[in-house]
């Protein structure tokens, strides 16, 4: 069998939402990873703690090549937080939080955290942000508002996406020696996602809604 036809097999072994991101890659091949990241980086509710693992896996049937994988999500990540990090030093940080928070479920708290985390830790929040959820998109934000030096912005983003690229299509690599746990990897990885995202979609409408209940109680 041809390492085409054996990297379509697996991806049509797997179900659900880890089908289609397989499916997804399956088509586009090493750059549908980075085209994942890159929005991921963008829009953090996309989880790269699944997609990264499961292009790793796919490695291991021969279709995709590991490094370039780990080049196309790491330059992905990297174009994601420029773009947040033009984009607050175009308009500023203010007017970024407050288009930005306009998104459903998006709160202006998630920007002010990752604004208090580039505060306190200046330059090594970049690269330690990166490997933090959450903190990972946003902090791009702050530091394009305060003009970090575009070079080491870079670095610093590049080499903490590397970091933490590496660390999950590494698991996924891992995994990817046990082809008999296809199927187990799919059903179990799909119920840990969608209650995963069931959990943060529950505790982000809740966290809005007491948001709203204080501030329409009279001062």
């Amino acid at each position: 069998m041809s390492s085409i036809g054996a990297m379509s097999t697996s991806a049509d072994e797997l179900t659900g939402i880890v089908g289609f991101a397989a499916r997804f890659i399956d088509s586009l091949g090493e750059w549908g990873v980075g085209l994942f990241t890159l929005a991921e980086t963008v829009f953090p509710p996309i989880p790269s703690e699944v997609i990264l693992p499961l292009a790793g896996f796919l490695t291991r049937q021969g279709s995709l090549s590991l490094p370039l994988v780990f080049v196309t999500s790491t330059l992905g990540a990297y174009a994601g937080a420029l773009a947040l990090y033009f984009l607050g030093a175009k308009v500023g940080l203010e007017r970024s939080i407050r288009w930005l928070s306009k998104l459903p479920l998006v709160e202006r708290e998630d920007f002010e955290t990752a604004e208090g985390w580039f505060r306190r830790h200046g330059k090594s929040a970049i690269f330690f942000g990166r490997l933090l959820p959450g903190v990972r998109s946003l902090i791009s934000l702050p530091a394009g508002a305060e003009k970090m030096h575009l070079g080491t912005f870079s670095i610093f983003t590049i080499a903490g996406s590397g970091i933490w690229n590496g660390a999950l299509i590494g698991l996924g690599v891992l995994l990817g020696k046990q082809y008999s746990m296809v199927e187990q990897y799919s059903r179990f990885l799909n119920y840990a996602v969608y209650a995963a995202l069931a959990v943060v979609v529950a505790w982000l409408v809740v966290r809005y809604i007491r948001r709203r209940k204080t501030a329409d109680e009279p001062q």
